[in-house]
């Protein structure tokens, strides 16, 4: 899987570089479904706290006022309704998801100053003389208004067939156009919005209805967009929008689906969870199922189906992914099924539906035993593995996950493999007593690879908690869970052992009991393993908290502070032991405003559930009690 998940993110770069920069090669299905599969495969990949980047070195840089991330995406309406139970807005705003180039046009006191490309989610390209040109950019709004209006660049399919003919589409023929250092073709280009954020107010915009009717006001040309009452209005507004697609004039590939009310927290975050891409259905093709393989990564086995060759997405297709084994049970599907299948990563599709299943098809046999170490597979439905912790297949998977986790590199799979074959590295703490000569009367292992790989090895010296946690391959945790984890308290392998899962998940946001129990359990069975590492004296654990004297205590933070950003405000609660979090829920000790008689939603929960509501001036006197 290590091989698969480096060629994914190898592939992501590749496409958002030429998607950004150059000609697509692929379709943007094609793209979700690389996408879909790393995030299957490595959720923790840092490739999905990405997005691609757009800049030349053509442009001065120019960083932006509101973050301009990538969304999360679901292909169909079975992972739309996962999402929205999750989030259980009491109202839906599906908006047209405009199939053009991002821009923030950035204001201040009401005029005009900047037009600045997506970049890299951070800082983009310096565009404003071109973005002048195009049409929808008022140069004066509200005198009160300093802040960010994002849109999307875009070229009508009118104009493309008479002026561009020659470009793949209006999303290419858009990007070229828009930074021609000439500016010759802006004017044929338009900029449609769906956002906006005030530099310092919250509070500036009601909710997400008030906000598109201000734009509208002010003059910008604003996306397309209806109030759906409930999740399924949402899925019929698409299937409606999908009908009328090819008469549109402007490119769109979905809808962006979020709630009535605006929640800045949340836009800050890297990947926001209360907004979701909803796209149009991917290509589909009907096959048989003839054969059913099962393909081992590590302790876990993934049923593989083998079909009757299809062409799918310009390609033949003749595997696809069964996901689990539940998957197979709920659908009901057997050897010689007829099955509809979407193209959902490069090389494997996935089977989304039964057809029809004839009178000679045969049930699938699930196996039972682990083929390495002989232990009954444990199955869970949604995964079939090898429980045992000391299976040598389990290990050698461990100790490659490590590799991955420090970034080592020229210690690849094949070196591990004969290390591991020659019984020379069966545990991680192993790989700290090498030598070179351990390397070199390997099979075609020379001098060379062994002095690189073990130099690139020594020189990590020291790691934070969650990298080495999240080095030892606990089943779905990753380094992002166990940071979450340190954040809250758990800053020690002691802690995180001793901790009590359903204690850890509530004061830890965005853990579940489930993941905290599985986190607590794998440092638990791996805590030997993980002293033996350290007791080589070769790594070391980090300081990742300053202090603990708000250990136990959480902030949240509403409204515009007035003596730093929020960001900052955050970082110094996790600096010294506390807990910084986004939203207001029982549990929350201090909820922190720079105007505590104001009527946000924050501050109106706050009082209904009793929680402690301080002023900056409050917040910064804790912090220097600190110092006393």
């Amino acid at each position: 899987m290590t091989d698969r998940v480096k060629e994914l993110e190898r592939l992501i770069r590749h496409h958002q570089d030429l998607y950004y920069n150059h000609e697509p090669e692929i379709s943007d299905a094609e793209f979700d479904q690389l996408w879909d599969e790393l995030k299957r495969l490595k959720p923790d990949s840092p490739i999905l706290e990405t997005v691609g980047a757009d800049q030349s070195d053509r442009f001065a840089k120019r960083a932006h006022l509101m973050p301009m991330h990538s969304q999360d995406k679901a292909a169909d309406a079975e992972a739309f309704l996962r999402w929205a139970s999750r989030v259980e807005h009491p109202v839906y705003i599906a908006q047209f998801k405009m199939d053009g180039a991002s821009i923030e046009l950035q204001y201040r006191d009401g005029r005009f100053l900047y037009g600045i490309t997506r970049g890299d989610g951070r800082t983009g390209d310096d565009i404003t003389a071109n973005v002048g040109r195009m049409q929808g950019v008022p140069p004066r709004i509200t005198p009160g208004f300093s802040g960010g209006v994002r849109g999307e660049v875009m070229m009508s399919r009118t104009v493309h067939r008479e002026f561009y003919p020659d470009k793949a589409n209006c999303r290419n023929a858009a990007n070229g156009v828009m930074k021609r250092k000439d500016g010759r073709g802006a004017e044929r280009l338009q900029i449609i919005c769906y956002d906006a954020v005030h530099e310092e107010d919250d509070l500036f915009f009601d909710d997400e209805v008030s906000k598109l009717e201000w734009l509208a006001r002010q003059g910008f040309r604003v996306v397309e967009y209806r109030q759906c009452p409930t999740v399924n209005d949402v899925i019929v507004y698409r299937d409606e929008i999908t009908r009328q697609r090819e008469t549109l004039d402007f490119d769109i590939d979905g809808l962006v689906v979020k709630g009535l009310e605006i929640d800045p927290d949340d836009v800050r975050r890297a990947r926001p969870e209360k907004q979701i891409a909803f796209k149009f259905a991917l290509e589909e093709q009907t096959t048989v199922v003839r054969e059913v393989i099962w393909s081992e990564s590590g302790h876990i086995y993934t049923p593989i189906a083998v079909t009757d060759p299809v062409r799918l997405a310009g390609t033949t297709v003749r595997r696809a992914n069964l996901a689990n084994p539940r998957l197979i049970r709920e659908m009901g599907l057997r050897i010689g099924s007829t099955v509809r299948i979407t193209k959902r990563g490069e090389i494997i599709p996935k089977i989304e539906a039964l057809v029809e299943n004839p009178q000679d098809a045969r049930e699938i046999t699930v196996p039972t035993v682990c083929g390495t170490c002989g232990s009954t597979l444990a199955d869970e439905g949604t995964r079939l593995y090898c429980p045992n912790m000391q299976c040598a297949k389990r290990a050698l998977h461990r100790v490659r996950k490590w590799i991955e986790v420090l970034d080592i590199k020229d210690f690849g799979p094949v070196l591990l493999q004969k290390l591991f074959d020659a019984g020379r590295v069966r545990r991680i703490h192993d790989l700290y007593s090498l030598t070179e000569a351990d390397i070199v009367e390997l099979e075609r292992m020379g001098e060379g690879i062994a002095r690189r790989a073990l130099r690139n090895l020594f020189a990590v010296s020291e790691v934070s908690l969650a990298r080495f946690v999240a080095g030892f391959n606990i089943e779905g945790i990753g380094a992002l869970i166990v940071e979450k984890a340190v954040r809250s308290g758990y800053d020690s392998l002691e802690a995180l052992r001793d901790a009590e899962p359903a204690r850890l998940a509530e004061q830890t946001e965005g853990i579940g009991e489930a993941t905290a129990g599985a986190l607590v359990e794998g440092v638990r069975l791996l805590y030997e393993e993980m002293q033996r590492v350290l007791q080589t004296g070769m790594i070391s654990i980090g300081n990742s908290i300053e202090s603990r004297a708000l250990a136990g205590q959480s902030f949240c933070f509403t409204g515009a502070l007035t003596s730093m950003k929020r960001s900052e405000a955050e970082e110094l609660v996790r600096r010294y032991g506390g807990i910084p979090r986004g939203s207001v829920s029982e549990g929350l000790t201090w909820l922190v405003t720079s105007d505590p008689d104001a009527n946000t939603s924050k501050l109106r929960k706050a009082r209904v559930l009793g929680v402690s509501i301080i002023s900056e001036q409050r917040f910064h006197e804790l912090l220097q009690q600190l110092h006393a």
